[in-house]
């Protein structure tokens, strides 16, 4: 069957799909025809979303860079092309033929391959899809795949791997339990209650887990947790000067954070790039494992 492609004249206004969303997880939710419950089928759509001729705005880049640490420049940081497409990923989650709810999905993976900087003058097209479902030993998994051009150049992709919990893992590969090697510590953040709130505000991610502590625990949270891409964003953050112009970034989401928090930023020279971490101070929660490939 061919994929669907589908351009979006504008970005998608974030508050009313995440309120489709959460409309979505409603008791008979399925039978309201404006959600389309009906029609879910047993696989994520064979569908491409498109946005076109993509202006990044300054001030929101700016703001964005100081919640994340990022130097204030005329370069978009490795990280916020995601941001900028965010909002076709939620309208591909909240599809009528989605096969599931987009609350209560589980980010716990995400691959970056920048193959050269994006100047915040530049216009951008966006497109992004997601792959078949596969067995993963918690549920099942899928990736949102994401590409970045410029003037017709792939400038950057991006993979979210995302994970429905429960359900049959038939087939699913046995997890590598090994820990990675312990990094040494290189800085240490204190990360404020109200971090979830400061990234929604910047990045449009307003998931309720990342909200409040009311919200989240309605998710099986005991508090908020911060948002996997600002842990990322915020390791990337650290790692700028090193970074050069072309390079892969691959990270593990591994246990949430739960704010307030104190952690530990873990880095190390490899062969090909640097090893980074982040793990709780004192207990050593791991939290997030990386890699930064030139």
């Amino acid at each position: 069957m061919a994929t669907e492609e589908k351009v979006v004249s504008s970005s998608p206004g974030m508050v009313p799909l995440f309120a489709r969303a959460g409309a979505a997880m409603i008791p008979g939710a399925s039978r309201l025809p404006f959600l389309g419950g009906g029609e879910r089928s047993q696989d994520v759509p064979e569908l491409t979303l498109r946005l076109e001729d993509v202006q990044v705005d300054r001030n929101r880049l700016a703001a964005y860079d100081r919640v994340c640490k990022f130097p204030l420049r005329d370069q978009l940081p490795p990280t916020y092309p995601h941001i900028l497409a965010f909002p076709l990923h939620l309208s591909l989650m909240t599809d009528r033929r989605f096969p599931f709810p987009a609350l209560g999905l589980v980010h716990i993976a995400n691959r970056i391959v920048q193959h050269r900087p994006i100047r915040m003058t530049e216009e951008l097209q966006i497109s992004v899809h997601a792959t078949p479902l596969e067995p993963h030993p918690r549920g099942r998994q899928f990736t949102i795949r994401t590409e970045a051009r410029a003037g017709g150049e792939l400038a950057w992709e991006g993979d979210s791997t995302i994970l429905k919990r429960g359900g049959s893992s038939d087939g699913a590969p046995k997890p590598d339990r090994r820990e990675p090697p312990e990094l040494p510590v290189a800085a240490t953040w204190r990360l404020p209650g109200d971090l979830g709130r400061r990234y929604a505000s910047v990045s449009g991610d307003l998931n309720p887990i990342h909200m409040h502590p009311l919200s989240a625990k309605a998710f099986g949270f005991s508090s908020a947790i911060t948002h996997g891409m600002w842990t990322k964003a915020r390791c990337l953050a650290a790692l700028h000067p090193r970074l050069g112009d072309r390079f892969t970034v691959e990270v593990e989401f591994r246990k949430p954070v739960l704010l307030p928090a104190t952690v530990e930023f873990g880095e190390a020279e490899e062969a090909k790039g640097i090893a980074f971490s982040v793990r709780g101070a004192g207990k050593g929660t791991p939290h997030l494992d990386g890699s930064v490939v030139f």
